[in-house]
């Protein structure tokens, strides 16, 4: 099982790389950088030798960078969209360096303009980033639906794939909470939510699980992360997300808001009963 959770790297890479180990967990999320702003470190060649080791000595598995939140692809303000353009470009390059495997990014909300320029604005986005030489895979978030925002039904997904000058470089990232919220009932039909995502977008494209649970009703289209089994989503509709024969190989990331003593007690109880 490849298991993790969402990491500060404040502290810099080869202690957050320590942490894992310390939390008995094999992969890790990191931010690219500032969640809620632009600013990003420098890491010295150093630190960079110094978290591979960790990572190869330990076996992590798959690692995941997270894009800021600030960013908006589908934005049609000048202003928000280069920068959300800039972020993309620059963060698939730094992660690429630091050998990171998968680079996840919300889609963004399309405030108005409608859901097919949303995705003309993010698929001219993406085209700036991806080249088709790199080894990262771009991952695109499902969501939940909350006011305009594009990735709510996994057609949106499709579209944007579909349109992508280098679609073999882009993936998906499944959120529990934010697929429950959006409407896709995993917790009574998880065969049935499977079979339609591989209808539409094919599961093979599915790079990444984040495992929340929700404090959120189904349907709410609210993003709201409960830790695991204290949601409306439950304890056992999650440990069948992580057991289905079709999802038990992908590495699961946690997102629940808990301290690391907290997620380290969470790894412990999901590899138990998993």
């Amino acid at each position: 099982m490849i298991i993790g959770t969402h990491m500060s790297i404040a502290k810099g890479l080869v202690k957050t790389a320590e942490n894992v180990v310390r939390m008995e967990a094999n992969t890790m999320q990191i931010f690219s950088r500032n969640p809620r702003g632009s600013n990003y470190k420098v890491y010295t060649k150093q630190e960079i030798e110094g978290f591979q080791r960790i990572r190869r000595d330990h076996g992590f598995g798959v690692l995941l960078a997270h894009a800021p939140y600030t960013m908006n692809l589908a934005s049609d303000q000048e202003r928000v969209y280069e920068f959300a353009c800039t972020v993309l470009r620059e963060d698939v390059a730094r992660m690429e360096e630091l050998e990171i495997e998968n680079l996840v990014f919300h889609p963004g909300s399309h405030t108005g303009i409608g859901i097919e320029k949303g995705i003309e604005n993010i698929v001219r986005g993406l085209d700036q980033a991806v080249t088709g030489k790199e080894k990262i895979t771009v991952l695109l978030e499902t969501m939940t639906g909350k006011g305009t925002e594009i990735g709510a039904k996994f057609e949106h997904l499709k579209m944007i794939r579909d349109a992508a000058g280098h679609p073999e470089r882009i993936g998906i990232c499944l959120d529990t909470c934010h697929v429950f919220a959006a409407g896709y009932d995993i917790v009574h039909d998880l065969d049935g939510v499977l079979e339609e995502f591989d209808q539409v977008l094919g599961l093979k494209l599915l790079r990444a699980i984040h495992l929340n649970d929700s404090m959120m009703p189904f349907g709410s289209h609210k993003d709201r992360h409960a830790a695991v089994g204290e949601g409306e989503i439950g304890l056992e509709a999650l440990l069948a997300v992580m057991r289905h024969p079709l999802l038990k190989g992908l590495p699961f990331y946690l997102e629940t808001p808990l301290d690391d003593e907290g997620h380290k007690e969470e790894i412990r109880m999901l590899k138990e009963k998993v």
